[in-house]
């Protein structure tokens, strides 16, 4: 089956579901105008989406990496990378970052043998080089996702490839973001923004890269101002020019990031609804709902809203044994010891109880 096969099984099992391209895109935690143009055949899709389409319409012959790219030569390659992406949305990345670094350095080892390799072939090395470090960033090892992300840097640049350009630069600068490096991501947002043919969705993300940057180095008024100008182009920056990957780039996870920025200026308290915001646009018992629902935890007990804590625990417990996040459960841990130390004793023992799951 062909993309456009697939696309058109996609609508037609829509259609007799009777279910709308909007309520799709809330069920698979997708932009609505993103799912709408690929179902319009109006954009790729990202290999993410191509698996949470399978699963809705319970398409289980399609192939996971044959839709809207061509298999490279090693068609092993593309097929393994698709699996473990796929393995690291069911499972998270600590189950399966060893495998795509030995597929990312086995690549890399073929490039680096070829005197004169083919910028496609450059290109596709860059890739799989950036799922590496996501998968990495995933399993919580930093500093090998980072050299991930630098080298498909400077794959992508050699390819002469815009868009896995884009995307390394991004996962650096988020990068940044995580390890509180505020002028590395304003350096990187910089230098993001300054890159030719740069699509609205993109310069979008640099707005919410930059306003958690500013909100680290305290400038309150400059971090609002960018967290203001996303949100404002959420809804005209679709464009017909976006790589795949923005595809996450959704209301719920601007409104999650402008939660952190509160929490990095100190106002815990005023952060709590927008995470509630995006944690209950998010479909309950999936990665991002974890994501949503331990960031919220987070700014709840930096304000001291033991009540809240409580019952937000109790939300999340059942789903510790089917959501594999290693980053989402290493901020969970840091959170529980805080409620451990500070929180009243009856929420304390709560704590430790989920601690013991994690």
């Amino acid at each position: 089956m062909d993309g456009e096969d697939f696309i058109g099984s996609v609508r037609e099992a829509l259609r007799r579901r009777g279910m709308s391209i909007r309520a799709a895109a809330r069920e698979l935690s997708y932009d609505h105008a993103y799912l709408s143009r690929v179902l319009s055949g109006k954009q790729e899709p990202s290999p993410h989406l191509i698996d949470g389409l399978r699963t809705l319409v319970r398409d289980e012959a399609q192939p996971l990496a044959s839709v809207g790219q061509e298999l490279d030569d090693d068609g092993y390659v593309r097929s393994a990378v698709a699996h473990l992406l796929q393995h690291t949305s069911r499972f998270g990345g600590a189950h399966v970052a060893d495998a795509a670094v030995q597929v990312w350095r086995a690549e890399q080892r073929k490039l680096d043998r070829l005197v004169e390799p083919s910028a496609q072939l450059v290109g596709a090395v860059s890739e799989i080089a950036q799922i590496a470090g996501w998968i990495l960033v995933d399993a919580h090892r930093p500093d090998e996702a980072r050299r991930a992300f630098v080298e498909a840097q400077i794959l992508a640049r050699q390819a002469g490839d815009g868009a896995r350009l884009w995307f390394a630069l991004d996962m650096l600068s988020m990068q940044g973001v995580q390890e509180g490096r505020p002028g590395e991501v304003l350096r990187l947002s910089d230098e993001l923004r300054s890159t030719s043919g740069l699509p609205p969705r993109v310069a979008l993300i640099t707005c919410v890269r930059r306003s958690r940057a500013l909100a680290q180095a305290g400038e309150r008024a400059r971090s609002l101002a960018e967290m203001d100008r996303a949100r404002r182009a959420l809804q005209e920056s679709v464009s017909s020019r976006d790589p795949a990957w923005v595809w996450w780039i959704t209301e719920a996870e601007v409104v999650g990031h402008l939660g952190e920025v509160l929490m990095s200026l100190g106002d815990h308290a005023a952060a709590v609804p927008h995470f509630q915001h995006a944690r209950d646009a998010t479909p309950t018992g999936g990665r991002r709902w974890l994501d949503c629902s331990v960031a919220e935890l987070s700014a709840l007990t930096a304000a001291g809203a033991w009540r809240d804590c409580d019952a937000l625990l109790v939300d999340l417990v059942p789903l510790l044994d089917v959501v594999a996040s290693t980053r989402s459960r290493t901020r969970l841990a840091r959170t529980l010891r805080v409620i451990e130390r500070d929180a009243p004793p009856w929420l304390a023992v709560n704590a430790r109880d989920v601690a013991e799951a994690c």
